[in-house]
């Protein structure tokens, strides 16, 4: 049976869910982790690139047995999720996997080229907040989610800060504070959630959120916020830094 004649769906955001039809598959671990190795690739993989990746502890013989089993416990579902040759694995077209459509719209936020309201959306945030596959400790899972990780911090704050321009101030401090969440010691975060802040006229709130960043920097990594974010608030540094408010 064909992907096309259902409508099967891939989530990799927040953990691992493979859906037809809206209705929750289980797979083992094995076919998981094959699902979702080949779901972040951006080119078809050769069948012993898989194995030696997935299985990189295994001698080749039982890696390669490792792989024929979780490409049957994986056609087991009686669906089309993996195309596969006699040399290359892919994950098949048809299948809608949400990290795929969540970069595509970080990409379109960080170009300044042109505008992108469509993708200024509830659901475009809570994609960008959401950690790749968590949990999951796999070394090539690892570099996947730091590239994840780097490309969504940027997408949150180019967010924020499109927001900001459209007045939009609630969405835009609501970006600004979910870049903030995700790595709390970038001050590039905290400078677009101040001048959100200060967009929509609340000064206290920008100057809350200055020393939270200048109370989290000073404690963790011994520094001062840079000249660029003092400037926002030359107020700010005539007040002692105290124990900042975290954000909600």
């Amino acid at each position: 049976m064909t992907a096309s004649a259902h409508v099967i769906t891939l989530r990799l955001l927040k953990g691992f869910a493979l859906s037809v039809d809206h209705n929750r598959v289980c797979i083992s671990s094995g076919a998981q982790r094959l699902v979702a190795f080949l779901a972040l690739q951006d080119i078809p993989r050769t069948r012993s690139y898989v194995a030696g990746t997935l299985w990189p502890d295994a001698t080749v013989a039982r890696a390669n047995a490792n792989l024929r089993s979780a490409l049957w416990r994986t056609a087991r579902t009686g669906h089309q999720v993996i195309e596969a040759s006699a040399q290359e694995l892919a994950i098949d077209k048809c299948i809608a996997v949400d990290i795929h459509d969540a970069v595509a719209r970080a990409h379109r936020l960080l170009d300044t080229t042109r505008p992108c309201d469509d993708v200024l959306t509830t659901q475009t945030r809570t994609d960008l907040s959401a950690d790749l596959l968590p949990d999951w400790e796999n070394d090539w899972v690892l570099i996947e989610q730091e590239q994840y990780h780097q490309l969504r911090l940027h997408a949150l704050e180019a967010m924020c800060e499109r927001l900001t321009t459209a007045r939009r101030h609630g969405e835009a401090v609501a970006a600004g504070l979910a870049a903030v969440r995700a790595e709390p010691l970038r001050e590039s975060a905290h400078r677009v959630l101040v001048k959100a802040h200060l967009a929509a006229g609340n000064r206290g709130a920008a100057l809350r959120q200055y020393e939270q960043c200048r109370v989290v920097l000073r404690d963790e990594l011994g520094l001062e916020p840079s000249r660029s974010l003092k400037d926002l608030l030359p107020q700010a540094t005539e007040r002692p830094a105290r124990t900042a408010v975290a954000a909600r």
